[in-house]
């Protein structure tokens, strides 16, 4: 597939900077000014020179037809994947004012493409060559070593079992007294005993005290969601498969893709990142166009650093999808893709608030510690709710709180721009603190708009 005659849209470029910052300054060196010898091939291979604070221009060379995203290379310091060079070329071709014309690419370019590309069929040969070659790993030492894991999991969840018996003896006053200390230590057990699952919900619970009023019930049913969770891995043994699947996956057990390869054309819905102090983790929501399916693909960037796999959001791929086990879960991995994104007039089907609240419903009898499910809702209005915000749908008297996330999100209001008090098609995350929205479609005008 070619992609010279195929632009995107500026937000479908911005929706891949790593960070506001970054979307603001590759904004501003999406003009022509600052670029010379800037030029395009019609197998997606984007290049220029950006005048920068030194006497030597940045070289910044793109590659859009890869089929798992953009990829870039820029000779400024950045750390940034894309850096703001790299946003404002992707920016200058997507105006398509002639900025960026069909050209041959300069040596410099030309080299990294082609240096590039060998690397990938060389991947393949190899990958190909291992999977007919090589024998399995030894099913009795894995066997083993899952043993051993299982046996310190055990361990910890017996004793986070009864630190939580010990909270609500003493009461959860206690909690707020003894402060994060106490948390993190727990926390710190978790990691000890190889479930970073429960870690991390430890350290959730560290924060609730301080969360403003109302915390000890938030508390209380976070403690419950915990001891629940401990009691699925104590008892894993008398549970449905699938259950069980889930709950090891919540404990944070390593697990690898075994569904079936599903080929689909897959619209990517949204795209976001959210991170601590040691991990990035990016969150990209696909719709199969004709499976029906929503899947979510995950990617990880130590801390500093931005994953690589991006998708903008309003394109499609061609591509194999694999899901992940347990009952609930739509993780899944991305497989062989067979062309690489390109704008698509897909929209996913919606459906009313109604039956958003019913579909996550639902969604919890197979994973109760689920936050959140994708939906998409048709025909709503954002419309203010005293000091809050909520999607009202139009066409009955139901309406769908927003979580306080989004609304304290510039997104918010680019949806109320969006809409101007008229119905829109709106994709998020739907759960029992609310509906966060993640992109949205106007009614009859097509094109998607990312909000986060």
């Amino acid at each position: 597939m070619t992609q010279q005659g195929v632009r995107w849209t500026a937000d479908q470029v911005l929706a891949l900077a790593p960070d506001a910052a970054s979307r603001k300054a590759g904004s501003k060196l999406g003009a022509a000014g600052p670029w010379s010898e800037a030029g395009s091939t019609d197998e997606g291979t984007l290049w220029g020179l950006c005048k920068g604070s030194g006497s030597k221009p940045y070289q910044t060379v793109i590659d859009i037809a890869d089929a798992a995203g953009p990829a870039y290379k820029c000779s400024c310091p950045s750390r940034k994947f894309p850096c703001k060079h790299a946003l404002g070329l992707l920016l200058l071709w997507a105006d398509g004012g002639g900025a960026v014309p069909s050209a041959q690419p300069p040596d410099w370019a030309e080299q990294w493409i082609k240096g590039r590309r060998q690397r990938g069929e060389e991947e393949k040969r190899t990958a190909g060559a291992s999977g007919s070659s090589t024998a399995p790993g030894d099913p009795e030492a894995a066997r083993r070593r899952a043993e051993r894991r299982a046996v310190r999991v055990t361990a910890g969840a017996t004793e986070l079992e009864q630190r939580l018996a010990d909270l609500l003896r003493g009461g959860l006053a206690g909690a707020e007294q003894a402060g994060y200390g106490m948390w993190e230590e727990t926390a710190a057990r978790m990691v000890d005993a190889q479930a970073p699952g429960l870690a991390a919900r430890v350290r959730e619970l560290g924060a609730i005290p301080a969360s403003g009023p109302g915390w000890p019930v938030r508390l209380m049913e976070e403690c419950a969601l915990l001891h629940l969770l401990d009691q699925g891995w104590l008892r894993r043994e008398r549970l449905p498969d699938a259950l069980s699947e889930t709950v090891c996956s919540r404990i944070g057990l390593p697990a690898s893709a075994d569904g079936p390869p599903v080929r689909d054309r897959w619209l990517v819905l949204a795209q976001y990142d959210t991170a601590d102090v040691k991990l990035t983790t990016r969150r990209i929501w696909l719709y199969g166009a004709g499976s029906g399916r929503t899947a979510l693909l995950l990617s990880y960037g130590a801390a500093g650093r931005t994953p690589e796999l991006a998708l903008p959001v309003g394109l499609a791929l061609e591509a194999e999808v694999a899901a992940y086990p347990g009952a609930g879960q739509l993780r899944a991995a991305l497989g062989e893709q067979f062309a690489p994104p390109a704008p698509a007039a897909i929209e996913p089907p919606g459906v009313t608030t109604a039956e958003a609240i019913a579909r996550y419903g639902e969604a919890l009898r197979g994973d109760p510690w689920l936050d959140s499910v994708p939906v998409t809702l048709d025909r709503v209005v954002p419309t203010p709710d005293g000091d809050s915000w909520q999607l009202a749908d139009a066409d009955s008297d139901t309406a769908l709180p927003l979580t306080p996330a989004a609304r304290a999100r510039p997104g918010l209001w680019r949806m109320v721009a969006l809409s101007g008090g008229r119905p829109v098609k709106v994709f998020g995350e739907c759960g029992h603190r609310g509906f966060t929205p993640l992109t949205a479609w106007p009614q009859g005008k097509g094109g998607a708009v990312q909000l986060c």
